[in-house]
């Protein structure tokens, strides 16, 4: 017993950082849009604020990947919680709302550098048995963030101020890195090895990693299947507060709760996929969570009143976790650690293209159509999706292969 409660200490200092920097992330979204707002009084304002992400990963993810996977993965990880914190706690003395965009420019880049280093150096972190419970646990964490911070960034403007909401904001990021310093450093970096991060370089890369996903088609289509798929989520998610409080009718009070109520359904799902992890091998995991949350975003199109809605989202919240937390462990367990952060940048950089792509697509359709129709469209063709995924993807045989081995191919004849 006490050898098992020693090997989780370092995924328990982890999930302690990942957390506060989660309940970090959810109080700035909450104070950004109201800062936003306030300095502009317009929506569409505040509605740019979804396509900075994505457009930043764009200009960013050709590259992040050739400097993450030759540097040490935990020191980029927390050098980019300095930088958040750094960032937020400037916005409150930005002059004006071109100073605010670019902070967020800012803030977006160090986060385009944490996501890949953070899927790699987890990775190594975390043995592949404890993979399972380590990502249901950290989906859960998620969801506590999900609850927590909304309320608290609430609660600290009402007691405080917008600036120090957000210099309190910057501490948790802070906290966070230093929670890191306490993890072990899991590679041995020689300075002397690591590349210039040179055009050519960057072209090579790119190179290497298109030839590995060439060569390892079914684990990356599996992958890049479930993230054509989630882009559909995403598009919905962009139009909801339209779409809760002008076609369905809802307050901004009811509005406030369902998001309270999915990230109650995220913490159920977690705690209960925590502690039977075992018992779901990944492609169940992945095949119902992915219908159920289609189910969930279904019942969400066709809903009529706050109690259908917040049906659809306690579904989609509790089966959610086992998606995500499924589709996790199967990439750590089947991309080499050797070239994840190029591969996850690379992947995540279509998803971004997808992203914009989509949000502007659904836009124009919203105005020229009905958002109610839209909305209905996206979520059947999200289930019908789900349906035909596992059929296509998970083929008899290889899904059980890669579903139980873990990557330790020679990469060299790739590279």
């Amino acid at each position: 017993m006490s050898s098992e409660i020693n090997s989780w200490k370092n995924p328990a200092k982890l999930l302690t950082s990942i957390g506060i920097a989660g309940i970090g992330d959810f109080i700035y979204l909450v104070v950004i849009n109201i800062l936003v707002f306030q300095m502009t009084g317009s929506a569409a304002a505040v509605a740019g604020l979804w396509i900075i992400g994505p457009a930043v990963n764009i200009l960013t993810k050709f590259w992040t990947g050739s400097f993450i996977d030759y540097r040490s993965k935990r020191k980029v990880m927390i050098g980019t919680y300095w930088m958040r914190a750094l960032g937020i706690a400037l916005l409150p003395l930005a002059p004006n709302i071109l100073m605010i965009y670019a902070i967020l420019v800012f803030l977006s880049g160090a986060k385009a550098f944490f996501g890949p280093s953070s899927m790699t150096y987890t990775t190594m972190l975390i043995p592949k048995e404890k993979r399972k419970r380590f990502n249901a646990i950290r989906s859960f964490t998620f969801s506590g963030a999900f609850i927590i911070g909304p309320a608290a960034g609430g609660a600290l403007l009402l007691i405080t101020s917008m600036e120090v909401t957000l210099w309190l904001n910057a501490a948790l990021f802070i906290t966070a890195a230093f929670l890191l310093k306490l993890l072990p450093e899991k590679e041995k970096i020689v300075k002397e090895n690591i590349p210039d991060l040179t055009v050519s370089q960057v072209k090579k890369d790119f190179t290497a990693v298109i030839a590995f996903m060439k060569h390892h088609r079914y684990v990356v289509g599996v992958y890049f299947g479930f993230i054509v798929i989630m882009v559909f989520t995403f598009a919905m998610d962009a139009q909801e507060v339209v779409f809760t409080q002008d076609t369905i009718g809802l307050t901004e009070t009811e509005y406030s709760y369902l998001i309270s109520i999915t990230g109650i359904g995220s913490a159920a799902g977690g705690l209960l996929l925590s502690v039977f992890s075992a018992k779901f091998p990944l492609r169940y995991m992945i095949v119902i969570g992915l219908f159920m949350t289609a189910a969930g975003y279904v019942i969400y199109a066709f809903s009529w009143s706050f109690y259908s809605i917040m049906t659809g989202f306690l579904l989609l919240g509790f089966f959610l976790v086992f998606l995500n937390a499924g589709m996790t462990t199967f990439y750590q367990n089947n991309i080499p650690v050797s070239v994840m952060g190029r591969v996850t940048s690379i992947i995540q950089l279509m998803q971004s293209v997808l992203q914009i792509v989509i949000i502007l697509l659904i836009g124009i359709i919203a105005d020229l159509v009905n958002l109610r129709i839209t909305i209905a469209a996206l979520s059947l063709i999200m289930l019908a999706a789900s349906i035909v995924y596992p059929f296509i993807i998970f083929r008899k045989g290889k899904a059980a292969r890669y579903e139980e081995e873990t990557y330790s191919g020679d990469t060299k004849a790739v590279l």
